[in-house]
């Protein structure tokens, strides 16, 4: 469920939510985490053009903040509902203008747990053999509160395993979650990529008046 409200505190100011059944999945009031995924996931990559994928569309922001890096030539955003694609084709959503109207990104629908099980295709329809540079996840709330039971395979070393396939000599992975890093699934990622880092994110919540705390991991794939 897309909702457009407004509070008084924020005067004119409309507000995004997006809701799945009873859980509260994001807001346009507070999306900093998200964005640090792509800036954080990105930064680590030396390359002049890459190939990026991202997991989950939502209001769009991590899909544009990879957009502002300029080596991104291509730009494949993954959504399993078809409905949330809609709302960016059909401008309800702020950011749907800029990731519609941008010829390198595309948005694809699709089932992102699926597409990473399948090894012998890349997550790009259009180029099945394809390898990415970087794949940004931002789906569940963390690799342990998952939206559906089917997704905590992929947060194993098995499940991770397979998604590793589908970068580049060198690639990176980078999820977000909620919350401080799990040491758990830092250990998950230590035993796959050569590389493994986690960062806290503190951002202001201005609907709880206070702030709260995200994390991205990062992983990369040996040269």
């Amino acid at each position: 469920m897309l909702r457009r409200r407004r509070m008084v505190q924020f005067g004119d100011r409309d507000i995004y939510e997006v809701k799945l059944g009873e859980h509260f999945l994001m807001s346009s009031l507070f999306h900093e985490a998200e964005s640090q995924l792509s800036k954080l996931g990105l930064s680590v990559l030396e390359k002049e053009e890459l190939d990026v994928v991202v997991g989950g569309l939502g209001l769009g922001y991590t899909a544009v903040s990879a957009l502002e890096d300029k080596r991104v030539t291509s730009l494949v955003v993954v959504e399993y509902l078809e409905g949330v694609i809609e709302w960016h084709q059909n401008g309800l959503v702020p950011l749907g203008e800029t990731l519609t109207e941008d010829s390198r990104c595309r948005l694809v629908h699709a089932d992102f747990f699926a597409l990473s099980r399948d090894v012998a295709k890349s997550f790009d329809p259009e180029y099945p053999a394809n390898k990415h540079d970087a794949i940004l996840l931002d789906i569940d709330h963390t690799p342990t509160n998952v939206l559906r039971q089917t997704n905590t395979r992929f947060y194993t070393e098995e499940g991770l395993g397979e998604l590793a396939q589908h970068l580049k000599p060198g690639g990176v992975f980078a999820l977000w979650a909620d919350g401080v890093p799990e040491e758990s699934f830092t250990n998950h990622l230590g035993n796959v990529f050569a590389k493994t880092a986690s960062h806290a994110i503190e951002f202001d919540n201005p609907i709880i008046g206070g702030s709260s705390e995200g994390a991205v991991y990062v992983a990369r794939m040996s040269l």
